[in-house]
């Protein structure tokens, strides 16, 4: 099989710098993938080219430079006869595909048993669908390459299984209608995003509600918050406007930004006027 430049490029992503434990498991593993292709007999290149990949991306992958993506380990461990032990390393790969601090916000998510977010610019992550938050990363300054985009996007879909946990946890997001009205990505990018949000937004264990542009005042003029709170009574907050933006726990700090969320929640259009602000939005087109 001859060498794919498109498969080559797109055969794994580079390892988060800030990862350290993501950085030991790729190290292990590359030493591993090293040990099956001496034991074969067979050089980088003859790996890569047995495999569809180039010479450069196998020597990464096996100094821990890279993450491979789980095609590259099945095709290794067939071409290695290695009898499905490579393929086995997928799982040790998957926790660590994405970027740490995505990573975090995902674990911080699924232990939540509510979420409460007012939003100010983009579209909250979970409400996202993917040529939305593709058509965002590709927007962003510097610019990423498209492997940091293709990794990102991946990264914000994966977290759409806080939807699937049973019992469901409670969602409640406050978009400015200004986010709702900005066609990123274009037309039919933009009517499939408020698509997706009104069949989020009808799901009984989420409140989504539009903050009005006719609003002349409100409680979120100082940006976003977000609040989410788990199942042992802890909770962790966070606000554009407050406490230097920095992350907090502490419950008189909490009760600042939930005092300020409800005003904001009461401030903006019901649920049920919300949902038909949306339908409105699409009939305009």
């Amino acid at each position: 099989m001859g060498v794919d430049k498109g498969d080559t490029e797109d055969a794994g992503w580079d390892v988060d710098p800030e990862d350290e434990q993501g950085a030991a498991v790729l190290a292990a593993l590359g030493r591993q993938l090293r040990a099956w292709r001496e034991s074969a007999g067979l050089r980088s290149a003859d790996l890569g080219t047995a495999i569809g990949y180039g010479e450069d991306l196998v020597r990464k992958i096996e100094a821990g430079k890279r993450i491979p993506r789980p095609e590259y380990l099945d095709k290794a461990d067939e071409v290695l006869r290695a009898g499905g032990r490579i393929a086995a390393m997928k799982a040790d790969v998957e926790p660590i595909r994405y970027p740490k601090k995505v990573r975090d916000l995902a674990k911080l998510e699924n232990r939540a048993v509510e979420i409460g977010a007012y939003r100010v610019h983009g579209l909250h992550g979970l409400l996202q669908t993917e040529s939305y938050a593709k058509a965002l990363f590709e927007m962003r300054q510097p610019a990423y390459g498209q492997d940091e985009v293709d990794r990102y996007v991946a990264a914000r879909m994966a977290r759409r299984s806080f939807f699937d946990r049973q019992p469901a946890p409670s969602l409640c997001i406050v978009q400015e209608e200004a986010t709702l009205r900005r066609r990123i990505g274009g037309t039919m990018v933009w009517r499939g995003q408020l698509e997706r949000l009104l069949e989020v937004a009808r799901l009984r264990h989420v409140s989504f509600q539009v903050m009005p542009l006719d609003r002349e005042v409100h409680a979120g003029m100082d940006g976003g918050i977000e609040v989410l709170k788990f199942g042992d009574g802890a909770a962790l907050g966070r606000s554009d406007g407050a406490f230097g933006g920095r992350p907090v726990s502490d419950p008189r700090q909490l009760q600042v930004l939930e005092l300020r969320y409800g005003m904001i929640r009461a401030q903006a259009l019901t649920p049920l006027e919300s949902q038909g602000f949306i339908e409105e939005l699409l009939g305009e087109t």
